[in-house]
């Protein structure tokens, strides 16, 4: 790797490197955000000769995603085989000299424009007065001049001026023409190198995610390949589905994987371009099947619910390499047994990286037909789960049980109609989705503590409104008294919820342990259909292995 290199540019070369294509903003850079004042600043410093600070640009022939425009000017791309060279620090400045001296009119994010040829020269102003300025209000007439006039204008716009500022307007032309921008050259790095360099240089700002530096990287005009909008598109193909909630970083690993069966961040910065944009395509569309296969096979309505968005990773890897075939009813098993293991284990509450690099081993075993052995335990016996069920709606282990209650399909006990369940509502554990059965404020009063209240197998999932305006605080054995006389089907609906005869189940005489007890019992069994019994596996003693903080 070469050092760096200190080198320099005056004001023609340094415009026209830009109209040319060779210097580019790469897209990691944040938006253009100075005012038309503090781009006059800059300029005054550059027409007195001050120093303006050091550019710093990474020359390489790879093709980033770069933003092809300043302004309302296109500039063209790169030429084919040449150097670029991508700002890595002094993009404001650049784009405000750029700006100012070409008079253009920038249009923001916001829709804001800014009109930069409101740039303007003082001609009475003294060296220690301002002399460029965007206030002319108070200026007399022939005693100012517009910046994109003194550099651009005519000889008869500039003899116009009275005979005592030409020597002026001679002097301010020849030193913006003249003036030596200073610029450090990187040349011959990786971009993982550059954008360590760029975040280091803004120490302030927020560090490039890895996302960030592939979206530039995997850039690719002539395949019509830009990272950040094709993700853009999965996720707006996932919405209706309410599975937009996965994320940038889980397709990275998903692709790493399948590529170098490995998905570190540094393995992730090395993947080649072209066999990166090649395997895109298969990569997305197995995220798709995997997706399908959590909704209509585990019934797992939205993306909320998952235990965890990384199992979207070994699911998509298996239907990757399995091409267009469903799995087997060996492999179906195996692959829930998988998902319950992980869920239920806390599996991916840390070290996630080496443990998918491992799991994708697990997963190709299934593939061929053989069944993994894992080297941590899981219990699903009705104690455990009362003793470990605390409700947090961030827990692996909550989310687990409300995949089990999501998968019976739930039906409204007022109506009998589907609840609805949305990844808006299930953000937090006071969620319209979450009802506890036995309602705190009625334990409250009856002594039961908030530990033995909020535990998962108190909760079901309902709608918000039967939730808000008809349950409320009141005592099961009321509201459901209610619900008896409006719903025909209440036993059939009850079910749904892993609730059997109300009576049997302590709810008419408000005997919440009783009521714990068996629906325990309930969630048990379900959790037990869906789990191959294993040696590691010590149901009733294995020890607790779910961290609060999980």
């Amino acid at each position: 790797m070469e050092l760096p290199q200190p080198t320099h540019k005056n004001y023609t070369t340094l415009i026209s490197n830009i109209e040319n294509g060779e210097i580019k903003i790469p897209q990691f850079q944040r938006d253009f955000v100075w005012t038309l004042q503090r781009s006059a600043e800059l300029l005054d410093s550059v027409v007195k000769g001050y120093p303006i600070g050091t550019f710093i640009f990474w020359l390489t022939r790879e093709r980033l995603r770069s933003v092809k425009e300043l302004g309302n000017t296109k500039l063209p791309p790169a030429k084919k085989g040449e150097t670029v060279s991508f700002v890595l620090d002094g993009q404001q400045r650049l784009t405000s000299l750029y700006a100012a001296m070409k008079g253009l009119e920038i249009v923001r994010e916001s829709g804001q424009q800014t009109d930069f040829s409101e740039i303007y020269i003082d001609l009475n102003a003294g060296e220690s007065d301002t002399i460029v300025t965007t206030d002319i209000t108070e200026l007399p007439e022939s005693t100012f001049i517009r910046l994109t006039d003194l550099l651009y204008g005519s000889l008869t716009t500039l003899a116009a001026f009275p005979q005592e500022h030409h020597a002026k307007l001679d002097e301010y032309k020849r030193r913006v023409e003249a003036y030596d921008f200073s610029i450090i050259e990187v040349r011959n790095v990786p971009i993982d190198v550059a954008t360590e360099i760029f975040t280091r240089i803004n120490v302030g700002g927020k560090p490039l995610t890895v996302f960030e530096i592939m979206v530039a990287k995997t850039y690719d005009e002539k395949q019509g390949f830009d990272l950040s909008e094709k993700y853009s598109e999965l996720i707006e193909r996932l919405a209706p589905i309410d599975y937009e909630t996965i994320s940038d970083q889980t397709i990275l690993q998903l692709i790493a994987l399948i590529m170098k069966k490995d998905c570190k961040r540094q393995t992730i910065l090395k993947l080649e371009k072209d066999a990166f944009i090649e395997t895109w395509p298969a990569a997305i569309d197995s995220v798709e099947k995997a997706v399908e296969y959590f909704r209509n096979v585990m019934r797992i309505p939205v993306s909320q619910m998952l235990p965890y968005l990384t199992l979207i990773v070994p699911f998509a890897y298996f239907f990757y390499h399995n091409g267009n075939k469903k799995p087997s009813p060996d492999q179906k098993a195996e692959l829930e047994d998988f998902f319950w293991r992980c869920s239920l284990g806390g599996r991916y509450s840390s070290s996630v990286e080496s443990k998918l690099a491992q799991d994708v081993n697990r997963i190709e075993l299934i593939l061929n037909g053989g069944s993994p052995e894992y080297d941590w335990g899981i219990d699903v016996s009705p104690e455990f789960l009362v003793e470990n069920g605390w409700f947090n709606a961030g827990r692996s282990f909550t989310k687990a049980i409300l995949c089990i209650m999501a998968y019976q399909q739930p039906l409204s006990f007022n109506d009998n109609g589907i609840v609805n369940i949305s990844n808006y509502w299930l953000k937090q554990a006071n969620s319209k989705n979450y009802h506890h059965f036995f309602p705190r404020a009625f334990l409250r009063k009856a002594g039961v503590s908030e530990d033995e209240a909020n535990n998962i197998v108190n909760i079901t999932i309902v709608d918000d409104y039967l939730n808000k305006r008809e349950i409320g605080a009141k005592p099961p054995s009321k509201y459901m008294k209610k619900f008896q006389d409006s719903n025909d089907d209440l036993a059939k609906t009850m079910k749904t919820h892993l609730i059997g005869d109300l009576d049997e189940f302590g709810i008419l005489d408000n005997n919440y342990e009783t009521f714990i007890q068996k629906r325990s019992k309930a969630i048990s069994k379900q959790l037990k259909k869906r789990i191959i019994k294993r040696r590691v596996d010590e149901f009733g003693q294995a020890q607790n292995m779910y961290d609060a903080a999980e």
